[in-house]
């Protein structure tokens, strides 16, 4: 392996004076050859005749050859060794890019290519009670830029093992194996490698598909192998050449053969080398990404089209007719020609008892998604739909296809295997908003209806379950899988809000799209109307979504006139959002993020300048009713299949915290008051049982009004103070308090209402 030191004093210089050295061997061969056949080889054949003389000239005809095989051989070299200068530039232009970044960040690089801080500079800080702090830091700062150091040296070996062999392939170099064989065999000597090209990731592809032949063979690869085709997929898994090239030469037939097979042998046949498998699938999900990469297509003035919008589809529709898209049209059919076939896969086979008996098979989708997960490239919006298309006509054709026995969620395992092709697809899609939104949006004129299918039609119940009587066995009813709908909750999120669940917290004040708020209203109206039987996993992501949406939800909560419209975002059913709110109740998590969500929707209600002081503090009190009423209405009586866990620590994960919108640091530390508050008043009577009336429950709420009305003051306290039922005496206590009631007796006429 290449070290620091070679990677920053080599001179790539030779490299090109070498291919220029190569160009003019390749002419000097073909100078050669325009001689040989005007003076040897014509002078040789004129007036000949008979069997001698067709031997003769089969002989010189051979020999010519040589010398145009020679030409190709040469000029092949030459440009593999332009290529590898440009790949070698641009690797060690990193390298040496990270060694500046070091610097900067006033450390140095040794000799072994390590990052070192001078710990000198805290000398003076010794004494400081938060000096192992420093001290620590600077430890992690250092190991952190040698990783960087050591990854850039790592990618600049890796091109250069890549160079090697396609060197050694285009000049025909074999093996020892090889070479004795044809000695054997009397085929010795050398010859001119007349077939030889100049691109070094097809001489890659071409050997990473001989290892996956050796796979797909039923056969193991040893340690060094195995690691050489690490490095392929590692070093070329994002060129599109080496990708295309890899999954021509398997088709989709033998890739998801393959794909099975890898993950055989990582959890069943080989776990010794699990880590290895597991990232060879990572690279060939990531070639899959990058070979079915769509362009990113752009308006007249350079401007990004969106995925699904009018100008897409007529660009993407002109794409599919170039040479570019053969691949992506030719392969895409093969996925979807296989895609309900069955393929053997020995760890879901056997992954109980009961699928033991079985002996079950999976299917092509299965197979395709499970290998889309291990993956760490984007995949492109318009594969992403495909493929979620593809599988949904799949089971619209034949129900129950994907039906498996045993669990596959991360209870049981680490969840890689993507049972539910469909949910596990989008949740692939999820980490994309933009496809995620266009996927789902129903369009202004609902024309689109996968939304609808996937909320109200589709049947989720993909597990098949036995019934024993005796010692008799027999089918049972087919059951929800423990992680149902999890794709879909996320990629529901970003639809209807345009984050990624799994990135990280957006700055500012979310904006929303129309698609994405007709995504909002439709899962609303979908999910809210089929009341407690709305699924149960979806119940974290409405309360993302309408925490995200914080602003039209409050609208809603805070308006018993039901005539005020939100100033951005759909207006809201009001009986919908307090449906909505019960059933997010049913879950304390939920409740606890769709509750701090309302608490900074109040402060940036209060601190709207265009809206009446007294609006803002009666709306206030007004929302805290409704959702009292939304989680007595959840708790009470013991009709539902869950219990609030006393032991509750109200702290939002980060993934949760992430739909929060970012606002102003004088409004965000007024809704901290707030939610602190609320949450001294949980925890003085989260022993209490919820009582029958839930106007008593909710008096329990005394201090979070009393920290709104105190913000409120805060922000007012000059109008206040000249109107008298509302100043800082017991006025504003008392508005709040008549509000909240307010609030909840109309929510609770909407409840009884329905």
């Amino acid at each position: 392996m290449l070290s620091y030191q070679d990677v920053v004093t080599i001179k790539l210089g030779a490299l090109t004076t070498a291919a220029t050295d190569w160009e003019d061997m390749a002419g000097g061969f073909e100078d050669l050859e325009t001689l040989y056949a005007a003076k040897v080889e014509s002078a040789a054949t004129e007036d000949t005749a008979g069997l001698t003389a067709a031997v003769r000239a089969a002989q010189l005809a051979a020999t010519r050859q040589q010398f145009k095989d020679a030409q190709t051989e040469a000029r092949a070299i030459a440009s593999l060794l332009r290529e590898a200068h440009q790949e070698f530039s641009k690797l060690i232009g990193h390298v040496n890019d990270v060694v500046d970044q070091v610097k900067a960040d006033h450390m140095s690089v040794n000799g072994q290519g390590e990052a070192v801080y001078d710990f000198r500079k805290l000398t003076p800080m010794r004494h400081d009670e938060d000096y192992p702090k420093y001290v620590s830091r600077a430890k992690a700062a250092e190991a952190a830029w040698t990783k960087k150091i050591k990854d850039a040296v790592q990618a600049v070996d890796d091109a250069d093992q890549g160079v090697k062999h396609a060197l050694y392939e285009a000049a025909g170099i074999k093996s020892w194996i090889q070479r004795a064989f044809d000695e054997a065999m009397g085929q010795g000597g050398h010859t001119f490698n007349g077939s030889a090209i100049g691109d070094i990731v097809v001489y890659e592809a071409r050997e990473a598909k001989g290892y996956a032949n050796v796979i797909l063979a039923g056969d193991k690869l040893d340690g060094d192998d195995l690691k050489e085709w690490q490095r392929l997929m590692r070093d070329n898994s994002h060129d599109k050449v080496f990708s295309q090239t890899l999954l021509n030469s398997l088709g989709a037939d033998k890739t998801l053969k393959l794909t099975n097979k890898i993950d055989d042998m990582a959890y069943l046949d080989d776990t010794k080398d699990k880590n290895a498998y597991l990232q060879i699938n990572g690279g060939i999900a990531d070639s899959l990404a990058t070979a079915t990469r769509v362009p990113d297509f752009k308006d007249a003035n350079g401007k990004h089209l969106p995925f699904g919008s009018k100008g897409y589809n007529d660009a993407f529709d002109n794409w599919l007719r170039t040479d570019d898209a053969q691949f992506y049209v030719k392969f895409g059919n093969d996925l979807r020609e296989h895609g309900t076939d069955k393929y053997d896969l020995k760890t879901v086979g056997e992954v109980d008892r009961v699928a033991k008996e079985h002996g079950q098979q999976v299917r092509g989708y299965q197979s395709l998604v499970t290998l889309m997960q291990q993956g760490h490239s984007n995949y492109s919006p318009q594969f992403l739909s495909d493929v979620t298309d593809g599988a949904i006509a799949a089971e619209k054709d034949h129900p129950h296809i994907w039906n498996l026995y045993g669990n596959f969620d991360s209870k049981h395992g680490d969840g890689w295997f993507a049972n539910d092709p469909v949910d596990g697809a989008l949740g692939i899609m999820s980490r994309d908003p933009e496809a995620s939104t266009a996927y789902l949006d129903p369009h202004a004129d609902g024309s689109n209806d996968r939304l609808h299918y996937l909320l109200k039609d589709r049947d989720w119940n993909v597990v098949n379950t036995i019934e024993f009587r005796g010692e008799h066995e027999s089918d049972g009813p087919n059951a929800l899988d423990t992680d149902d709908r999890k794709g879909l909750g996320d990629a529901l999120t970003a639809a209807a809000t345009g984050i990624d669940p799994h990135g990280p917290r957006p700055m500012g004040v979310t904006s929303h799209t129309d698609a994405n708020n007709r995504v909002f209203v439709h899962a609303l109206d979908d999910l809210s109307k089929q009341g407690d039987a709305m699924p149960s996993s979806l119940r974290d992501d409405m309360a993302k979504i309408m925490t995200n949406h914080g602003h039209e939800t409050y609208v809603a909560m805070s308006d018993p006139s039901d005539t005020r419209h939100p100033v951005d975002g759909p207006k809201l059913s009001r009986d919908q959002v307090l449906e909505m709110t019960k059933q997010i109740s049913r879950s304390q998590d939920s409740y606890n993020l769709l509750h701090t969500g309302m608490n900074y929707a109040i402060m940036d209600d209060i601190h709207d300048s265009s809206r009446r002081p007294e609006d803002t503090l009666h709306a206030a009190g007004s929302a805290v009713g409704f959702m009292e009423e939304g989680r007595y209405l959840a708790l009470k009586g013991d009709q539902h299949d869950y219990t609030w866990d006393k032991a509750w620590s109200y702290h939002l994960a980060g993934g949760m915290l992430n739909f929060v919108p970012i606002y102003g640091d004088a409004l965000q530390r007024g809704a901290d008051v707030i939610t602190s508050a609320w949450i001294m008043d949980e925890q003085q009577h989260q022993a209490d049982k919820l009582t029958s009336d839930s106007q008593a429950t909710f008096h329990h709420r005394q201090n979070q009004l009393n920290a709104i009305a105190h913000q409120w003051y805060a922000t007012n306290s000059h109008w206040a103070d000249t109107h008298t039922d509302y100043s800082h005496g017991q006025g504003m206590y008392d508005q709040i308090n008549t509000s909240a009631n307010n609030g909840n007796a109309q929510a609770r006429g909407l409840a009884g209402a329905q």
